[in-house]
Formats: structure tokens, sequence, C-alpha cells
């Protein structure tokens, strides 16, 4: 490891992270996490001896190896990098750092490039999912460049579109783990809820607030941030998630109506940090729950006709497309992002 470890450092969606080949990595658990923590510096809140953006944004790892099941064509294990904690948690999938799954898979050798646009099949070992991302390559090489552009990213880029299928219960093994739309956890409303992420969707006027205040101000208010986290807490347990004390699951997403023409406007904490927009499958689940009647989220949607669904959150809004059959069930979802290769080289950890 004292020669460096190949590494590419990659925007995807609206995080970034380090993306590595497993062969590269210890095949121990323990070792493999102690290692990618040096990479990053935690745990320190600056991140001042690592890679790490001082954010949990910045601070993912997407583990790349060859496909172990027939219908995939790479495996993709998706880890969080505590900033502050000596923590490195694989409970939970990132749909952001997905999108720059397939670009690496190519730009590594593991997927070969077949035309103009490249699909990827990408088995989430988090979740056990298969998603398909769209990968531009002209010529036979990955281009980044494009006219599509994501709120919270400036310019425009290479689509990467995002096609999931059977991710409804991904983690708690229903889409309603607990069979109810609505539980009532210390007074207040919630939705737990898994379409590939597992969340509790609340409204913010429950806990006193607008929904539509700045990631800083609700980052500075202790009160909630303490009620969230004890709900948090209960919620893991109900939608079978055990312990959650030491897990990035589930998210807490509080709620209010649309404020720039969107389907729903939104909050989420990640879980301890306000998140600066919204991930990937948290917005599928959200877009979801707009649509399950009586839920804190329905109450406040304005549901599109074409299954669309603009998700707002404090830096703008995320497209979460919903796909039903003629009896109205949920048959599938996708996204629309971008990515971006920052860096191809090595990495240096302090070991």
């Amino acid at each position: 490891m004292s020669d460096g470890i190949p590494c590419l450092w990659m925007r995807g969606g609206t995080s970034k992270g380090a993306y590595f080949l497993a062969d590269d990595m210890p095949s121990d658990t323990a070792k493999r996490d102690d290692l990618l923590l040096s990479i990053m510096g935690s745990p320190d809140p600056n991140q001042i001896d690592g890679i790490g953006g001082a954010d949990p944004l910045k601070s993912k790892v997407a583990i790349l190896s060859k496909p172990s099941r027939p219908d995939a064509d790479v495996d993709y294990l998706f880890l969080q990098v505590f900033v502050d904690q000596a923590l490195v948690s694989d409970a939970q999938g990132c749909g952001n750092i997905l999108a720059g799954v397939g670009p690496a898979a190519i730009e590594r050798g593991l997927v070969a490039a077949t035309s103009d646009i490249t699909p990827v099949r990408i088995h989430m070992i988090n979740t056990g999912e298969i998603a398909t991302a769209q990968v531009s390559t002209p010529g036979g090489k990955v281009s980044y460049a494009g006219d599509a552009s994501i709120d919270g990213v400036p310019g425009t880029h290479a689509a990467v579109p995002l096609l999931f299928q059977n991710i409804a219960g991904s983690m708690c093994g229903a889409l309603l783990p607990t069979g109810n739309a609505v539980d009532r956890i210390d007074g207040i409303d919630c939705t737990l809820i898994d379409n590939g992420m597992p969340c509790a969707i609340m409204a913010a006027s429950d806990f006193d607030i607008a929904g539509t205040e700045s990631r800083d101000e609700l980052e500075g208010n202790a009160a909630l941030k303490a009620r969230i986290e004890a709900i948090r807490r209960q919620a893991g347990t109900l939608m079978h998630l055990g312990d959650v004390t030491e897990k990035s699951v589930p998210k807490m997403i509080l709620v209010s109506p649309p404020i720039a023409g969107g389907a729903i406007n939104t909050r989420s904490f990640i879980p301890h940090r306000c998140h600066a927009s919204i991930g990937v499958f948290a917005a599928v689940t959200v877009a979801t729950a707009c649509g399950l009647d009586g839920t804190p989220a329905a109450g406040f949607a304005s549901i599109p006709e074409d299954g669309r669904y603009l998700i707002e959150h404090p830096t703008g809004a995320a497209e979460a497309l919903i796909q039903k059959n003629e009896s109205g069930v949920m048959v599938g979802a996708g996204m629309l992002r971008t990515a971006r290769k920052l860096m191809d080289g090595l990495v240096f950890p302090s070991l």
C-alpha cells in the first residue's frame, strides 16, 4: 500500500467519491475499512489528512469488481465513510455514486464499450438489486461532455439515465415494512417506506418549521436534530433494520408543499447532517410516498400526470420517474444523473 492504490476520484450525481477495484483492496473487511478511513482522513471533521471533503456527500467510496451474477456486467459495493467517526458503513446504497459506476467500469476495463451508448447492468451489492446505466461512449470511449444538467451541479455534462426495477423493500423486505402507510412515533405521523432507500417521511410543519429553511439553519437547530434522531432510532427497529444508532439508515425526510413548481419540497438528513440536495433512491422513495393516500407526502404533493416527479431540495430539484402499469401498480423507477471523472491516479494512505 505504500506504493499507492489506483483510484478514480469522480463526481457521481451530487456527490463525490473514490472508486476502487476490489482487487486493489484488502479482502479482510476490517483492514479494508481501516484503509479507507486513512485514505479519507477520518475521523476528523476537516478530513485534513485525507482526500475526503469534510462532508458526507464527499466522503464516499465505490468498490467495483467482476459480476457475481449472470444478469449483471459489474458488481458495485457502496461504502459511506463517516467524517468525524471511525466508521465505514455498507448499510445503504447510493444512487448518486451509482451514476459514476458505469463510466468507471468502462474506464477500468471491467466492461467494454459497445456503441455510442453503452448499457451497463450494475449489481448493487448493498441491496442485491440491478440498475442499468446508459453511458455515453462515442468512439468506444467514455465521454463526460453533454448538454444534460442536474440541480446542485454547475454546467452541463453527458446524461447518465439510471433505471431500476424490483427495488421496493430493498433493505426492509417490503415497501411498507410495518404494513402501514402511516405510523405514529413520539407524536409524529411518519411514513416508514423503502423503495430503494429506507426513509422516514414526516411533515416539516409537525416540527414547527416551514421546511424551506436553509441547510445551515437546520444544521444549527440542535433541538430539532435531537428530536429527529430519537424518532430515527425507533423507526429503525420498526423497519426491521435493528439498532440503527451507528447506521446511516433510515434517512429522515421532512416534506412540505412545493415552492418552485415541483411535486413536493424536501429537507433530508443523512442521517445526522442536513443534505445539500437529496439522494437518488431517497428521491424515488419520496415520489413513491406521494402517491400513497393518507401519508404526509400525499398531503402536500402535486402529482404529475406523466410520472416525472420533481423532488425539490435546498439546491434545486431532482427528477424521479415512477412507472406504473395499467392497474396503477408501480413496476419501475428511474432518474437522470450525470457524472464526471475528476482524477485518475494513486492515492496514499497514512498507514
